[in-house]
């Protein structure tokens, strides 16, 4: 969960105990005031959101593969960290893996998002001698193998289970919203779709891309492929100001056409969750907001 100044997360152990932590949010706006123009401010929210993301990946993987992981500042040895002769000390998902995982995943999303759908619509280029019917059936293809992706990951168990806590965090912020009590049998009658949902960002992004790269034209596929990853920043921010003003307006007819796609799209990447789910999702909204009321950060301590 992200909040004015900070931001937090909650995981349930294995035997059921719920650990927070929370960190404080840095604004670079407040010292680089170009940084809240408009479409930068885009560009920095989709860094700032990356980044975020990376950390807590990395902090909750380790929250999660063991409860003693960082009890101790010892040695890595389990008799080092408490754990009794013989005994081994938990995993680790260290910086190591975590660049590995996050390399991976780009080089995979570049060549699904990227690479495919424009190897697919060079090979017919002779067919689409307009720029912008070329860039408009790459773009489709790409909202297909996307959907398509969405779909097939749902069917792995732990991914499902991402879905659920998705459904969980819209359901909660739902109820903080409305002011509702923080209590999980009352925040499971909200929706597991939210306007604000990054998921609609995604499909707003590759509605402009369509728009943005039809001036490149059909050059040869390496500079396509090029142009796709140097305009990603420009794509991201422009989108970025497309939903800021959806969501302002969120009764207008542009508004509400703008974000139909992406509330129907949630319905892929959202599922919904038990109250023991949607009770972790409360602890992390919790844990922001006291934070965010002059609470001091949980960096390490116990849940």
């Amino acid at each position: 969960m992200r909040g004015r100044l900070s931001w937090g997360l909650a995981v349930r152990q294995a035997s059921g105990l719920i650990v927070r932590r929370s960190f404080p949010l840095d604004d670079p706006g407040k010292r680089y005031p170009v940084l809240k123009w408009p479409v930068v401010r885009g560009v920095v929210a989709l860094v700032e959101s990356l980044s975020l993301g990376i950390k807590a990946l990395g902090l909750s993987a380790n929250l999660g593969l063991g409860e003693q992981a960082g009890a101790s500042d010892a040695g890595s040895a389990g008799e080092d960290r408490g754990l009794g002769p013989g005994a081994e000390a938990p995993a680790q998902f260290g910086f190591k893996e975590l660049v590995l995982t996050v390399g991976v995943a780009l080089v995979l999303a570049v060549a699904l998002f990227v690479v495919v759908p424009l190897a697919v619509v060079k090979f017919f280029e002779s067919t689409f001698s307009n720029p912008f019917v070329f860039n408009l059936v790459e773009g489709l293809i790409r909202i297909a193998i996307f959907l398509a992706y969405v779909v097939g990951i749902s069917f792995i168990p732990d991914l499902r289970r991402v879905f659920e806590y998705h459904g969980a965090e819209h359901k909660v912020i739902h109820a903080y919203e409305s002011g509702e009590e923080l209590d999980p049998e009352r925040a499971g009658r909200f929706s597991t779709l939210h306007p604000r949902c990054g998921t609609a960002f995604l499909l707003v992004v590759m509605v402009v891309a369509i728009i943005l790269f039809a001036v490149v034209g059909k050059p040869s596929l390496p500079w396509l492929v090029l142009s796709r990853i140097v305009g990603i920043p420009i794509v991201a921010g422009l989108a970025y100001e497309i939903i800021k003003y959806a969501g302002r307006h969120q009764q207008g007819f542009i508004a509400r056409v703008v974000l139909w796609p992406g509330l129907n799209l949630q319905r892929l990447t959202t599922r919904q969750p038990s109250l023991d789910q949607i009770e972790v999702a409360i602890a992390a909204l919790q844990e922001v907001l006291r934070v965010d009321a002059g609470g001091e950060p949980a960096v390490g301590l116990p849940g």
